[in-house]
């Protein structure tokens, strides 16, 4: 990556924003960007870690010990719900949001210090993993300092300062972005993570919620002190200008919410190519099953896709161009809607199911074949129409290496499905797998194949 070229050029949009901020000829969105995320995340499997409830105490020190099972698995990327103290006032539930920041350079006391934090980012690094945190810039807790020093920095309604309207949030309070002081500290508050503590991104809650400027000055900021990862939540794809220059990454939610049509006999899978986020840019897409909000207060991963249809899910959100990522529990499939703002640790031995291997094998096909690596859906890929719509097939390909994937996304058997223009045979199946049953290698399908109810095939080409 060229770095000074990506910060003159960030340094040029931001210039023509500022400029032309009373000029309607500007238009900042029309220039030229060079923001790309660290070159680690093509091979990144990122891992949302839900630290109050991983473990019987919920501590730093005691997830600490779990590192090699998560390395193990093939887990390289480590996403912590946000770490910092919650707010007392207007608190919901007993233990209150992890996302009402009371302190945003401090570490919650129930899960530690700094200094056990630090210690966890210096082992994690050692062992090859990178780490993210969860980023609450929208709103802060009602006891967060700056309500009392700075009550200019929040959104004020006939003198009040106010939750964010219209989200049902009352135990947080709305920043106000008008506001340049404001927005300098929370840069610093940002910066404070990576220059002390040397970590590797954020995940940012409710980006659509905070000006897209603010977004690409704090980038911009940042990757002075290193070269960083960004990914916004923005479920509705209400900031998708976001991507412009702020953001490496957005929830594929639609893609998610179209494999759950899928998984339940709702959609066909011809769908899925519908609704794959493409870009003309260096960003590309966040795949999950799962994720902390979908757990608490939707459905856990277990009733969104059976057991006979999660392994073929698991392999289509690897193989697809973007970073696939996992919850905590989703390993073992937890079957449980773990408990937003109360202690309810997972009971690991829940479920008696494990897909550690499953993920593992993933996670190594995705590092060592770099036509797998996350990048947009442009160049490298290409769906493959087989005259079935139930029946999902792509192409991609990286240099000399090229992998086709081919999915029965249906709990039919799909009958005499003609693979003659896209397999030779004498391609050799990487992984591959029916229903609950899936493993290393496999037998390539012949030209007229039929699928059983979710099989998959995982193909290297050359």
């Amino acid at each position: 990556m060229n770095y000074v070229k990506k910060i003159v050029t960030a340094w040029i949009l931001l210039a023509v924003t500022v400029l032309g901020a009373g000029c309607s000829s500007a238009r900042p969105e029309a220039v030229p960007t060079e923001s790309e995320a660290p070159d680690w995340t093509a091979t990144a499997v990122l891992y949302e870690v839900n630290l109050r409830q991983y473990t019987k105490s919920g501590t730093i020190n005691e997830f600490s010990e779990h590192l090699d099972t998560l390395k193990d698995m093939g887990v390289n990327t480590l996403w912590f719900m946000p770490i910092h103290p919650i707010s007392v006032t207007n608190r919901s539930g007993r233990l209150g949001s992890y996302y009402s920041v009371s302190d945003y350079r401090d570490v919650n006391p129930e899960f530690g210090t700094k200094e056990d934090f630090k210690a966890l980012v210096d082992k994690a690094h050692e062992m090859g993993f990178h780490v993210m945190l969860d980023w609450v810039a929208n709103h802060t807790g009602w006891d967060n300092a700056w309500i009392t020093e700075h009550p200019d920095w929040y959104t004020q309604k006939d003198g009040k300062i106010i939750s964010p309207e219209g989200m049902g949030w009352p135990d947080v309070a709305d920043l106000n972005y008008d506001n340049a002081d404001m927005r300098k500290e929370m840069i610093e508050c940002m910066k404070f993570w990576v220059e002390e503590f040397d970590v590797d991104g954020f995940r940012c809650d409710y980006a659509a919620g905070v000006p897209e400027d603010f977004w690409r000055e704090a980038r911009i900021e940042l990757d002075k002190v290193k070269d960083i990862y960004m990914l916004e939540e923005d479920l509705g794809g209400q900031a998708a200008a976001n991507l412009e220059y702020g953001f490496d990454s957005n929830y594929a939610t639609k893609v998610y919410e179209t494999l759950l049509a899928v998984a339940k006999d709702g959609k066909t899978a011809d769908k899925i190519k519908l609704y794959m986020p493409s870009t003309d840019n260096n960003t590309f897409p966040m795949y999950y099953l799962d994720n902390h909000d979908v757990n608490s207060w939707d459905r856990t991963i277990d009733e969104a896709f059976p057991e006979d249809v999660l392994p073929s899910m698991y392999s289509l959100i690897f193989t697809l161009p973007g970073i696939p990522m996992l919850y905590s529990g989703d390993e073992i499939a937890y079957d449980k809607n773990i408990a937003f703002m109360e202690k309810d640790t997972i009971n690991w031995d829940r479920t008696g199911k494990d897909y550690r291997g499953l993920i593992s094998n993933l996670s190594m096909i995705k590092s060592e074949h770099p036509a797998l690596g996350s990048t947009n859906t442009g160049e490298g890929f290409e769906v493959l129409d087989l005259g079935n719509k139930n029946i999902f097939a792509y192409k991609r390909a990286s240099g000399d290496d090229e992998i086709i994937c081919i999915f029965n996304l249906s709990k039919r058997a799909q009958e005499y499905v003609d693979l003659g223009n896209i397999l030779t045979g004498d391609e050799e199946v990487v992984f591959s797998g029916v229903s609950t049953e899936y493993t290393a290698g496999g037998q390539l399908p012949g030209d007229k194949h039929t699928f059983a109810p979710w099989e998959f095939y995982i193909i290297a080409t050359r």
